[in-house]
Order: structure tokens, then sequence, then C-alpha cells
């Protein structure tokens, strides 16, 4: 009989405990879910001097985008998203502008990027001989985050900053993405 009792004392704390390891977990993953959720993309272009000067730790990195968006300029997206892990960032800004000012630009830009890719994302970029990571097309207007072969894309610098042994696991690279035929380009900077 005591020992009946023993083994039902001992089954009811040994469900208690794992109840409230069930309870302590669904909390913790319920926090980290949350924290993912914090991932913002900010498209709204007032803020763009907000992030382009006070918000984008490295000067560096987005010196090539424009200091303020031209009036005379149709912006067409602008998408910004602070990363999870310190020092993440994303930021891009497309705009259509007159083609003589895209094919002076696509020209300025030619003689001094790295790399230089058509269409595609990072995905195939880094993929191809000597590829670098560049950007996914986030300023699209399709949930298909790839630049159309149209786009040739220009990196202006890409860092690896990871550890030996990690190739590209940390960095930074920015650059343009320039449509001639819809007079487009797509500033971008990505760090990681």
């Amino acid at each position: 009989m005591k020992r009946s009792i023993f083994v039902k004392l001992a089954t009811i704390i040994l469900l208690s405990f794992g109840s409230f390891g069930l309870v302590i977990g669904g909390f913790w993953i319920s926090k980290t879910a949350s924290n993912n959720k914090q991932l913002q993309l900010i498209t709204d272009t007032s803020q763009y001097q907000e992030i382009r000067n006070h918000k984008w730790a490295d000067i560096q990195q987005i010196q090539h985008f424009p200091p303020q968006i031209p009036t005379d300029t149709q912006v067409l997206q602008m998408a910004y998203a602070s990363g999870l892990t310190p020092g993440s960032s994303s930021l891009q800004l497309r705009i259509k502008e007159p083609p003589a000012k895209i094919k002076n630009l696509l020209k300025q830009y030619k003689k001094i990027s790295q790399h230089q890719y058509q269409g595609g994302n990072t995905n195939n970029h880094i993929n191809q001989p000597n590829g670098v990571p560049t950007t996914f097309f986030y300023t699209s207007n399709s949930e298909i985050e790839t630049f159309p072969r149209s786009y040739e894309i220009l990196v202006l610098k890409a860092e690896d900053k990871s550890q030996p042994g990690s190739k590209w696991n940390h960095g930074n690279s920015y650059g343009v993405a320039i449509d001639i035929a819809s007079s487009e380009i797509v500033y971008w900077a990505e760090k990681w």
C-alpha cells in the first residue's frame, strides 16, 4: 500500500515537471518566433533620409545611393530591413530615370564595378566561378525576388568578413542593378 502511494506520488510529480517543461519550452519557442517578427520591411520613402543618414552604420556601403531622392525622379519602390543579428541590414531603392541618364549611370557604374551579372539573384551569383553575393530583387512587383535578364547587376564592392573555413558567412556587398529597357536603376546594399 505504501509503495502504491509512493508510485502515484512520483508519477504526479514527474507529470507536473513534464508539464512545466512543456509550458516553459512553449514560452521560449513563442518568444523566439515573436522576435523573428521584429524583422520589418520599411517601404515608406519618406523615411529614406533617416535610413540613409542615420540607420545605416557604414556610409561607405551606401555612398553610391542618391543623397536624397530627386524630385524629378519616379520612385518605384524602397525596401529597408534591419536584421535580427547585430549589423545585418538590407537597403534597396528602385527609381525610374530618363533614358539618357540611365545610360550614363550604366556607363559610370560599369567602369568601377568589380563584378557584373545579367539578371538573377544572390544565390545564382555566388555559385558562379569567382562569384560573390549580391542581393535579391526586394523591390520588384513580384513575389519572385530575382532580377529579370534585362537587368545588369553591377557589384561595386563585396567583402567576405567570415572566419577562415566559412566563406561568405559574414560580409557585405553593394552596387546597382540597371535595366536600360525600362529605364530603371536599383541601388542596393546588403550586410550579413
